[in-house]
């Protein structure tokens, strides 16, 4: 697959009233996921990435345990013949700390990659085809997503449902 910077529609701007609505927008992202996807997670702590993240792997079928990769730095799931890594970067320091760990590797087209904390990692990841912004909004969120490439396009389209379900504008 390949990664094709434009410039994204509009961003998907939605309110999720609470953490089943968390979920559910990872479950409809999980059904855009194909092989060289990036995603990257933005917020504060607690503002819902790993529960996006657990949702979206358990949409695609993973039964194990999903926890946060916070110390680990990357958690690898096999769903049927796909590898996601999920990366949290929250503990880096310095930016230079994502050379050093020799992530690259792992950012190839065969895989997936779920990103928390992508800005500790300074400019060495490659780009996101999808960002999402979580804010703590009331006992919801709010999540703000953009597209970076065609992939990422797609994984907007689905997400856009939520909001005709919710009947946000």
């Amino acid at each position: 697959m390949t990664h094709p910077t434009h410039h994204s529609q509009r961003p998907l701007d939605l309110h999720l009233r609470d953490e089943a609505a968390t979920a559910n927008l990872g479950r409809r992202l999980a059904a855009t996921i194909v092989p060289g996807l990036r995603i990257y997670l933005r917020g504060d702590l607690g503002a819902g990435k790993t529960t996006l993240a657990r949702a979206l792997l358990r949409a695609l079928g993973f039964r194990g345990r999903v926890k946060s990769p916070s110390y680990a730095l990357v958690e690898l799931y096999t769903v049927s013949s796909l590898n996601l890594y999920h990366f949290d970067f929250f503990r880096f320091r310095d930016p230079k700390e994502w050379s050093d760990a020799g992530f690259r590797e792992y950012f190839s087209r065969d895989a997936v990659c779920l990103v928390e904390w992508p800005e500790k990692a300074g400019d060495g990841p490659p780009p996101p085809d999808v960002e999402i912004l979580l804010s703590i909004a009331g006992a919801g969120r709010h999540a703000l997503l953009t597209a970076h490439t065609e992939a990422g396009e797609k994984c907007l389209e689905a997400a856009s449902e939520l909001k005709s379900q919710d009947g946000s504008s």
